[in-house]
């Protein structure tokens, strides 16, 4: 069984069995090493549907044993789950007075204490070094406890059957997805590009996807293939960017510099290495090719289809990076080869500036305030006459924009449209706080468009208004044109909790079963345990990530962190500063939901932290667990539950200092799943109102359960309650597909 297929159907919910690998047999009764494989995964929190099941059964030990490795390396039962304070639960005393005296003891050679293995000494009458697994002072472990699995009454994760034919269906809906994919996805196409290769006839409709399909051929060496689905210059950059860096999006040199430099400031000033890392990372960034390299870029470039004029203004924006690139590759050597005449007349042309930029003139008659041939402009592309409708509005007048708007409707992208249809509200309002994230960057809080300011209250309704009744009318012919002879529909409720995945994509894989950024998901229990591992397969050192959480109430906020163990509500395990050798380290908070009713909190941030010169450690998993039973907690301090779990995610991004993964609605008793980056070693850099407008800005989505009734208006579907009898059935195991989801509504 390979391993790659199956993480990409686990995913999705199911497990991958060769069909080849099925038992055609008849199925009977559990044999022994079935049964076996059953009850080690219920231990785990996994269950297996019937089919699957069946399937099972017929395969021999070896590969049974692989489904149960498989399953033990995405629950992480293996990892190291010791924290630093053995039952934790309960509160050591311990405080700043014990780092001071522990700090001058140490500093002035006393010898009245107890010895740890790491060197120091703590003296008597400060930590309870027998509640610690190591030192309390600088943070080093010590000991390493295992992690008992056990029978557990929570819910179990039934696992379907996929086969090879769902495997590329699904793999068909990501290549022909109809918004970015999002880190999840785009990790599970790279295995699936490996496996089956382009699909012949899909239609790839985004450039991060086309990024990846293009790797996968230039690997293969087939460069005349890959370079067919090269339209502009500037999709050549994103790919030579993207092998360069990583990035499937184009984010210059100078903002990962800048980032990796910020990331490397401490605030401890004897520490801060962001001088050496900014000259090392500018060196990494710079550009060398071989020769095979530079001729298959040259030949690329030369066979582009669109003319000179039209290839300079596309390289424009990016002119900074572009003479660099023309630099390293060469190309001016290659552009006075006999068959490189193309290159030679773009090079020329680029390089004296012989070329408009299109947006140049519109900004040159939109400062004129000349509507009408900046309208005219405008239609010539209306992707981005959509992008920047909001604006035009209040630059131009309601009734005008909307004029021109109307006739190039027809022309955009679905995806636009609900965008549009989205953020009206929020952007025209004199109070809304909106949120942005600029490639390379973290999310930041930005202020209304300060020509809201000219209007009153009312006009700003009526352009509301307007932009909702035309993007609505559009939507619902997008959903009446859709071939439908089916008469009934089941929509589940829980559809009504998950937005459409539009505009923000997640950055962190989710090995576990996906769900989407601004899912709520219920709570069940009173106590909500918040949990991140790292370290796993690195050498021991100095690496601090912290786990912290975020309390708000009215007129005030609270922090649970390393500084602060516990908090009202909150207990945290304690700071792990170094992690030990291969295995990695843990922390937990566990935040009561009672006491925190009780005493008016509103919503509580989970956070994790690089406290560490640089970012987020590769590999770093934060998430948390929910269950209506209370949870334990060893007398190591252990307190990983793998059937508890009700979110998980993997860092790969390597930019971010900070990362917000969630937010309790303490009232709804609630969790919304989202990534916030933000900057800054410790929680207190986090700014809650960027996380209120980021909330706001989720909530503002539509909802995958309005559309289908939507849909079912459209398309004169009667909804009912009983799934068996509906010939459209809608649940969340279909919604988990959100590149199907997108290409329903969106397509």
């Amino acid at each position: 069984m390979k391993a790659e297929l199956s993480n990409v159907s686990l995913r999705q919910q199911a497990v991958y069995v060769p069909e080849e690998w099925r038992n055609s047999q008849p199925f009977t009764l559990l044999n022994e090493t079935t049964a076996t494989l059953v009850a080690n995964c219920a231990k785990l929190g996994y269950g297996f549907s019937e089919e699957l099941l069946h399937a099972i059964s017929g395969l021999n030990p070896l590969r049974k044993l692989e489904i149960l490795e498989l399953l033990k390396e995405v629950t992480g039962v293996e990892k190291n789950w010791t924290p630093m304070i053995r039952q934790w639960d309960i509160p050591t005393g311990e405080s700043v007075l014990d780092h001071i005296k522990t700090w001058f003891a140490n500093a002035f050679g006393s010898q009245n204490g107890t010895r740890l293995q790491c060197g120091h000494l703590i003296p008597e009458n400060t930590f309870p070094i027998e509640r610690y697994n190591g030192c309390p002072f600088c943070g080093t472990p010590f000991n390493v406890a295992e992690l008992e699995l056990k029978p557990s009454r929570n819910p179990l994760k039934v696992l379907k059957l996929w086969g090879r034919q769902d495997l590329k269906t699904y793999f068909q809906s990501l290549l022909q997805s109809p918004v970015a994919l999002d880190a999840t996805q785009a990790d599970s196409a790279k295995i699936l590009l490996k496996e089956f290769g382009l699909i012949e006839g899909v239609e790839i409709r985004m450039k991060e996807t086309l990024m990846l399909v293009i790797d996968a051929l230039v690997e293969k060496e087939e460069w005349d293939a890959a370079g067919k689905f090269f339209k502009t210059p500037n999709d050549i950059l994103r790919y030579l960017w993207y092998k360069k860096t990583g990035f499937l999006q184009l984010i210059e040199p100078k903002v990962i510099i800048k980032r990796v430099a910020k990331n490397s400031r401490n605030i401890y000033t004897q520490r801060d290495q962001s001088s050496e890392a900014k000259i090392k990372t500018a060196d990494d960034l710079k550009l060398k090719f071989s020769r095979t390299q530079c001729r298959m870029y040259a030949q690329w470039i030369n066979g582009l289809p669109m003319d000179v004029q039209a290839q300079c203004e596309n390289m424009h924006p990016k002119r900074s990076m572009w003479v660099r690139v023309i630099r390293a590759l060469r190309l001016a050597e290659y552009s006075k080869r006999p068959g490189y005449e193309p290159l030679k007349s773009l090079l020329d042309a680029f390089y004296h500036e012989r070329y408009e930029v299109w947006q140049g003139r519109v900004n040159h008659f939109r400062l004129k305030l000349d509507a009408e041939n900046t309208f005219k402009l405008l239609k010539q592309r209306p992707g981005l006459f959509a992008r920047s409708l909001f604006a035009n509005i209040l630059w131009f007048g309601r009734d005008t924009t909307m004029e021109h708007f109307r006739e190039i409707l027809p022309l955009l992208a679905p995806r636009l449209v609900y965008t549009l249809n989205m953020y009206a509200e929020s952007y025209f309002d004199k109070n809304a706080a909106r949120v942005a994230k600029p490639l390379g960057g973290v999310q930041k809080k930005l202020p209304a468009n300060q020509l809201v300011q000219l209007y009153s209250d009312e006009a700003l309704k009526e352009m509301q208004v307007a932009v909702q009744e035309v993007s609505l009318e559009a939507i619902k012919g997008y959903l009446s044109v859709q071939e439908n002879e089916n008469k009934s529909i089941y929509i589940d409720e829980s559809l009504f909790q998950i937005p459409i995945a539009i505009g923000d994509r997640g950055e962190m894989v989710q090995d576990l079963p996906q769900i989407l950024m601004g899912t709520r998901l219920p709570i069940e229990g009173d106590t909500v345990r918040l949990f991140m591992q790292w370290g796993e397969g690195l050498e021991a050192q100095h690496l601090d990530m912290d786990l912290s959480c975020m309390v708000a109430y009215e007129n005030r906020t609270e922090r649970c962190s390393y500084s602060k163990l516990t908090v009202a509500g909150c207990r945290h395990s304690g700071d792990i500063q170094r992690i030990p050798e291969k295995v990695g380290t843990a922390e937990y908070i566990d935040v009561n939901l009672d006491q925190l009713t009780k005493l008016g909190a509103k919503y509580v941030s989970f956070t994790c932290n690089a406290y560490t010169n640089g970012s987020l450690a590769p590999n770093l998993v934060v998430g948390w667990m929910n269950s209506i039973y209370p949870m334990e907690i060893k007398e190591s301090g252990v307190a990983y539950d793998p059937t508890a779990v009700q979110q998980q995610c993997r860092i790969t991004q390597t930019l971010n200092k900070g990362m917000v993964f969630g937010v309790l609605d303490v009232a709804a008793r609630e969790i919304l799943w989202l990534e916030l980056a933000f900057g800054g070693q410790i929680v207190q850099n986090l700014d809650t109102e960027g996380v209120e407008a980021l909330m706001a800005k989720l909530d503002a989505k539509w909802k995958i359960g309005d559309l289908l009734q939507l849909k079912a208006k459209c398309q004169s579907l009667m909804q009912v309650e009983n799934p068996e009898v509906a010939e459209e059935v809608y649940d969340v195991e279909w919604a988990r597909d959100s590149a199907k989801v997108a290409e329903l509504f969106l397509g």
